[in-house]
């Protein structure tokens, strides 16, 4: 890292410890846009005080994260809790350095890979390559879309434990980029016994690791189950209990907490008649998780890493208690992707969606919750453009990088009957 990075790092410091001191930091804490029952910080102080007084925190329903953070957060929490802004700031510094760290390196592997592949190229798709400035400069885009997103910082200020889950992300993908297989595979195991939907980004992990062996395939993934197990057992170790499956993974996959959030079940749960909630609880299910993830995985089996930046992105829509924070870490990835740029179609569609939906959830949940002149079907609204908007960046994502597959080998003038031709993608 250059003096430049290491400024941009202590401005992004700065701002988040500013914030942290002004009355903005507990509001955020206290907002369901970024505070959710599985990342709220006065239910993990909740949980610590019930664990060092050896009450099992997952009796009521009140606690969600696991017994390895909470034991691990606990000495902070009780005795240094002045210091906890400090070490949230510090972690969401060190997934800032990881992400760049990460785009380095696939940038200098994307640099390796089209150097061989240049002979196949078109002439006239020069501009749709990575080149050596890239390094920097994707890299360099990539910290900044981290350290300033309004959206990264007030998660961190709010002390949400999104912090934690974006900083297990970013190591997991710098660990996939430099190719450490067991460091992936535990740290991806560890997210996945903490929040359930990570498991997907087992797909990716397989793509890089035995693309052409599906015995290591079968293997691999029998060895990250047995993370998995490991992990749990770990978590059974703290308490001596199991009761923390049903209060994590079990909370999370049965959604029995219906508070509002920018998500889509909270609304679709509360209307739903009893008899039906089963059947359409697996219905969400299935779709925050393996849905999308067989088609994604077989057409994008040469891209990896754009895989897993839809696949965190799929993530941060349809999870049932999702925060803005989720947001904020998928758009820093989107930097990596910038040769794809110039086939994006509705990029002025989806910040104009971003901006109005993002300035009216306050609004909203004001004249909701606090006016009375208002109901939940206002809030919803905002919430399904917002997840609206999203969906339009990624498939937005997906068609232009297959622009650009085509353009590259195709080139990005073709002439028909001495016109120029306009590629469609139906």
């Amino acid at each position: 890292m250059d003096s430049k990075c290491y400024k941009l790092l202590l401005l992004g410091g700065a701002v988040r410890l500013y914030f942290s001191r002004t009355s903005l930091a507990s509001l955020i804490g206290n907002r369901v846009e970024f505070a959710t029952p599985l990342n709220s910080y006065k239910r993990m102080q909740e949980g610590v005080f019930l664990l060092q007084q050896g009450i099992d925190p997952y009796r009521g329903d009140l606690v969600h994260e696991t017994p390895l953070l909470l034991k691990a957060l606990s000495a902070i929490l009780i005795n240094y809790a002045e210091y906890l802004p400090l070490l949230y700031i510090i972690l969401d510094l060190c997934t800032a350095t990881l992400l760049y760290s990460m785009s380095r390196s696939f940038v200098e592997r994307k640099l390796l890979q089209m150097r061989t592949e240049s002979q196949d190229y078109n002439k006239d798709a020069t501009e749709l390559q990575y080149n050596d400035k890239d390094v920097n400069n994707i890299s360099k885009m990539v910290l900044v879309a981290y350290l300033f997103n309004p959206l990264t910082v007030m998660s961190c200020i709010g002390l949400t434990s999104t912090v934690l889950s974006n900083l297990l992300l970013a190591t997991y993908l710098y660990a996939l980029n430099k190719r450490q297989l067991l460091v992936c595979l535990v740290l991806l195991a560890f997210e996945t016994v903490r929040s359930l939907y990570p498991v997907v980004l087992i797909a990716p992990l397989l793509l890089v690791f035995a693309r052409r062996s599906v015995g290591l395939g079968i293997a691999l993934f029998m060895i990250f189950v047995s993370c998995c197990l490991i992990i749990a057992g770990a978590n059974f170790l703290v308490l001596n209990s199991w009761n923390f499956l049903d209060g994590t993974l079990g909370f999370i996959f049965y959604f029995r907490d219906l508070q509002p959030n920018i998500g889509l079940f909270w609304y679709f749960f509360t209307e739903m008649f009893e008899h039906f909630r089963t059947m359409f609880l697996i219905t969400f299910q299935l779709n925050a998780t393996v849905l999308y993830l067989v088609p994604l995985s077989i057409k994008l089996r040469k891209e990896p890493m754009l895989l897993a930046t839809v696949l965190i992105a799929l993530m941060a829509v349809f999870r049932a208690y999702p925060s803005l924070g989720d947001v904020g870490f998928y758009l820093a990835l989107l930097p990596l992707w910038r040769r794809c740029w110039k086939f994006m179609a509705h990029g002025f569609v989806v910040f104009t969606f971003f901006l109005i939906t993002l300035s009216m959830m306050g609004a909203l949940w004001h004249l909701w919750i606090y006016a009375g002149s208002a109901n939940a079907n206002f809030y919803f609204g905002a919430t399904l453009a917002f997840c609206t908007g999203q969906i339009f960046l990624i498939t937005d994502l997906l068609f232009a990088h297959v622009k650009r597959e085509f353009c590259l080998y195709n080139g990005q003038k073709i002439m028909i009957d001495g016109e120029e031709a306009r590629i469609l993608l139906e």
